[in-house]
C-alpha cells in the first residue's frame, strides 16, 4: 500500500522550500521596484500555504517505509505541482495570457528545456525574469536533490527519490549517505555558478544579467534575459566563456567532484567523457568546414567560434542563440538533430539520451558483429574496464526504443494538430531531449507561442517525461504500479 502521508509530507516540504526561492525573486522585484512585487508576493503566499497544509497532513508519516513507488510518485508530482505553482507569477501578473502558456513556460524552465512562448522577453519585469532563471537553475541539479541535501530526515525514501530524479544509467555513491552525495553535488554546482557569474560580470554583462545567465548556463537550460539571447552582446568573450561552461555543465558532476579533489584520472580516463569531448571536437570541425567553405561565414575565427557555440549549445541541451542556424541548410539540421538526441554525459545537468548509453549501445553493436563470426564467444560489454551487466544493457536498449518511440509519437501528434513535418520533428526531439530550439519557425530565433493550447499541454508532459528519464513518469501510468 502506498505511503500516502509520506508523499504529502515530502510534497509539503518541497513547497515550503520552493517558497524561499520565490521570495528571492520577490526581493529582486523590490530592488528594481517593478510591478511584479504583488504577483510574486501572492504566489509565495499560496505556495507556502499549500506547503504547510500538505506537511501537516503527512506529519505522522512513517518515513522508513517508503520505497520505489513512493519515490517515483513524489518526484513526478513534485515537478508537476511545482510547475503549477511556479506559473502563478506569470499568470497572476498578466505577463502571460493563458494557463497553458504559463504552465508551458514554467515546465520548460524546471526541466531546463528552454523553449519559450514569450514574444518579448525584455518586457517582463526583473523579478519575474529572475524567477524564470531560478526555475532552470533548480531544475538543472534537481529540486529533490536540493531538498535531500538540506533536510536529511527522509529515511529510506531519500535514496529512492534521488535515483528517480537524477539522470543517468547508474548512480555512483561516493559518500555512504545520500545526503552527503547531494550536498557535495550542489556544492560543485554553486561553485561553478558563482565562478561563471564573475567571469561574465567582468565582461560586457551587468551583474543582473551575469547572475541570470550563469544560472541558466550551468543548468544547461538556455533562458536569457534578452530577446536576442547571447547574440545581444555580440561578444566573442561571452560566447567562448559560455560555450566552455556549457561543456562543464554537460560533464558528469560526480567526476568533476573527484577532479576537484585531486583524483584527476577518474575524469580523464572516463570513456563517456572522452566520447563526449571527441564528438564536440569532431562536430565543431565538420560544421566549421561546412559554414566556411559554403561561404555562410567567411572569417575563419568567427566560423570556428559560431560552430563551436552551436555544437555545444545543442549537445548540452542549453539552447542559447547567437545566430539563426536554420539558413545553414538541411546538412546542419541533420547534425543538429543528432546532437540533440545524443546530448551530454550521465550525471550532468543535460537532458537527452546521454553519451553513456551511446557508448554501451555502440559496444553492444560491435559485439553483435563479432558474434556473427564467433557465435560461441563470450563478449561482455565493458566500459572503463568494467563489465556492464546484461540487465543494464537490456535496460539501455529498452530506453533507446522508448526514447525514439516518444519522439515519433510526439511528432505525429503535432502534425495531427497542424504542425509541418520539419517543425514537428524538431519540436518533438527538442521536447524529449530538453534542448530548447527546434527546426523551421521554431528554430533558435523563434518561439512556441503559435502552437495550440493542447499541443502546449502535451509538450509540457513530454518535457517532464524526458527530464525524468522517461521510466520514472511512464511507470506510474501503468496499471501494475497501483496494484498492491
Amino acid at each position: 500500500m502506498l505511503n500516502v502521508r509520506f508523499i504529502f509530507k515530502m510534497l509539503g516540504l518541497m513547497f515550503i522550500l520552493e517558497t524561499l526561492f520565490m521570495l528571492m525573486a520577490l526581493a529582486v522585484a523590490f530592488i528594481y521596484q517593478g510591478d511584479d512585487v504583488e504577483p510574486l508576493a501572492l504566489s509565495s503566499g499560496i505556495l507556502f500555504g499549500f506547503g504547510v497544509l500538505f506537511y501537516l497532513f503527512g506529519i505522522r508519516a512513517n518515513e522508513h517505509s517508503a520505497g520505489r513507488r513512493e519515490g517515483m510518485l513524489i518526484v513526478t508530482l513534485t515537478w508537476t505541482l511545482l510547475s503549477l505553482f511556479g506559473m502563478l507569477p506569470f499568470y497572476l501578473g498578466g505577463y502571460v495570457d493563458s494557463i497553458a502558456d504559463a504552465y508551458f513556460e514554467t515546465m520548460s524552465g524546471f526541466t531546463t528545456t528552454g523553449s519559450t512562448i514569450l514574444t518579448d522577453i525584455e518586457a517582463l519585469p526583473k523579478g519575474v525574469l529572475f524567477w524564470r532563471s531560478l526555475t532552470q537553475w533548480q531544475g538543472g541539479m534537481g529540486m529533490i536533490v536540493f531538498t535531500v541535501a538540506l533536510m536529511p530526515i527522509f529515511g529510506g525514501g531519500a535514496s529512492q527519490m534521488f535515483d528517480a530524479e537524477t539522470p543517468g544509467i547508474t548512480h555512483e555513491r561516493f559518500r555512504p549517505r545520500i545526503t552527503q552525495v547531494a550536498k557535495r553535488l550542489w556544492g560543485i554546482y554553486l561553485f561553478f555558478t558563482f565562478l561563471l557569474t564573475g567571469l561574465l560580470w567582468i565582461g560586457p554583462m551587468n551583474l543582473y544579467d551575469a547572475i541570470n545567465h550563469a544560472m541558466t548556463c550551468m543548468a544547461t537550460g538556455g533562458y536569457s534575459t534578452k530577446n536576442a539571447s547571447i547574440a545581444y552582446w555580440n561578444s566573442a568573450y561571452v560566447e567562448y566563456i559560455i560555450a566552455i561552461f556549457m561543456c562543464i555543465g554537460s560533464t558528469n558532476m560526480t567526476l568533476i567532484y573527484f577532479f576537484m579533489n585531486g583524483k584527476f584520472r577518474k575524469l580523464l580516463k572516463d570513456e563517456e567523457t572522452r566520447w563526449f569531448y571527441s564528438i564536440v571536437v569532431i562536430s565543431t570541425l565538420i560544421v566549421m568546414a561546412w559554414v566556411y567553405f559554403k561561404g555562410i561565414i567567411t572569417d575563419p575565427e568567427e566560423a570556428f567560434r559560431e560552430s563551436f557555440f552551436q555544437v555545444t549549445t545543442l549537445i548540452s541541451t542549453c539552447g542559447y542563440a547567437t545566430v539563426d542556424f536554420i539558413p545553414w541548410g538541411p546538412f546542419f539540421w541533420m547534425v543538429a538533430l543528432m546532437l540533440m538526441v545524443v546530448c551530454g554525459c550521465a550525471g550532468s545537468t543535460c537532458g537527452g539520451f546521454k553519451m553513456g548509453r551511446v557508448v554501451i549501445l555502440a559496444k553492444n553493436v560491435v559485439n553483435a558483429f563479432k558474434k556473427q563470426t564467433h557465435p560461441h564467444a563470450v563478449l561482455p560489454v565493458r566500459v572503463n574496464g568494467h563489465v556492464i551487466s546484461t540487465d543494464i544493457v537490456n535496460r539501455v536498449l529498452a530506453f533507446a526504443f522508448i526514447y525514439i518511440s516518444l519522439i515519433f509519437a510526439t511528432a505525429f501528434f503535432l502534425m495531427l494538430d497542424g504542425a509541418g513535418f520539419e517543425e514537428a520533428v524538431g519540436t518533438a526531439t527538442s521536447a524529449v531531449s530538453n534542448t530548447g530550439p527546434g527546426l523551421g519557425i521554431y528554430g533558435p530565433v523563434g518561439n512556441f507561442s503559435s502552437y495550440s493550447d493542447l499541443s502546449k499541454w502535451v509538450l509540457s508532459f513530454v518535457m517532464m517525461t524526458g527530464r525524468l528519464e522517461i521510466f520514472t513518469v511512464l511507470t506510474i501510468l501503468l496499471p501494475g504500479f497501483w496494484k498492491q
